[in-house]
């Protein structure tokens, strides 16, 4: 049999900054030199949602995107500002794409709030859990399957202030997706991995076997953060052991309040104008 590779990364939050720059390119320096096989993205490219540093995302990964082994998915942030991942999908919410004994269901889980800077929670429907069904279907018995989105399916705890806040006042904006229990109970026994971002802390569910078939359930967290992701091994269409961590070169970038404070402030002055205007 043989094995291949895949990495999970996410929440790179790229902010043209130097620092960024430089801990994006260990993580694509490391991805190369593991030789990995294929590489997904899920979400949050961008800090701001600019086409700029849409542009040095796809400077910066270059090598993986010119030999067909990267995918990518909107996240909120992408959303904002200029909306640089409005068009990422083709105006579609569901996706497939197959590669060497790998089958991916991308699915866009942003909504029209998430162009509100403070609205990040994700948005499913029951149209396109139909689409992931129907995505599903089409997966070949050999490959490793797996969904693909930004938000997360299952509850998790809160990382920051802002985030308990915003649960105590009972707003939406730290939750789960409202149906991402119904999605897991759907892709059960047809799927053996569901990816996710949004959430900085990687986390970890092994949902156990369901008509023969495991499903495990990963939050990559901030690769630019960590300064590290997850390496997947697959063969004949299964998981092969347990995903390694593979760490790059570069200590992880620590987090920073300040990045954040920017968009917010610009946010809010734009909301303010409109409404004077």
């Amino acid at each position: 049999m043989l094995l291949r590779t895949l990495a999970h990364l996410s929440d790179l939050h790229l902010d043209l900054t130097r620092e960024s720059d430089a801990t994006a390119t260990a993580l694509v320096e490391t991805l190369l030199a593991e030789r990995v096989d294929h590489v997904v993205v899920t979400g949050d490219l961008t800090h701001q949602g600019s086409r700029s540093e849409y542009r040095r995302f796809r400077e910066l990964f270059a090598p993986l995107l010119e030999t067909g082994r990267l995918t990518f998915i909107p996240g909120n942030h992408d959303r904002t500002g200029e909306d640089a991942g409005g068009q990422w999908m083709n105006g579609q919410k569901v996706r497939v794409e197959r590669h060497e004994d790998l089958f991916l269901v991308c699915v866009d889980s942003t909504g029209p709030h998430n162009r509100n800077y403070f609205a990040c929670h994700g948005e499913l429907t029951r149209a396109v859990l139909d689409e992931v069904d129907s995505g599903l279907s089409a997966a070949p018995t050999g490959a490793l399957t797996a969904v693909l989105l930004h938000h997360h399916v299952l509850p998790l705890p809160e990382e920051s202030l802002p985030e308990r806040f915003a649960t105590r006042m009972g707003w939406p904006h730290a939750s789960e997706l409202a149906l991402g229990a119904e999605l897991v109970r759907r892709v059960q026994g047809r799927c053996d991995l569901i990816l996710h971002g949004h959430r900085h802390v990687p986390r970890e569910f092994d949902l156990g076997p369901h008509q023969g078939r495991g499903l495990r359930i990963y939050n990559s967290g901030s690769s630019i953060e960590l300064g590290r992701f997850r390496l997947f091994q697959h063969a004949a269409g299964r998981l092969v052991g347990e995903p390694l961590w593979q760490h790059t070169a570069l200590p992880p970038v620590r987090k920073r309040s300040a990045p954040n404070v920017m968009p917010a402030l610009q946010y809010l002055a734009s909301q303010l104008t409109m409404s004077l205007l």
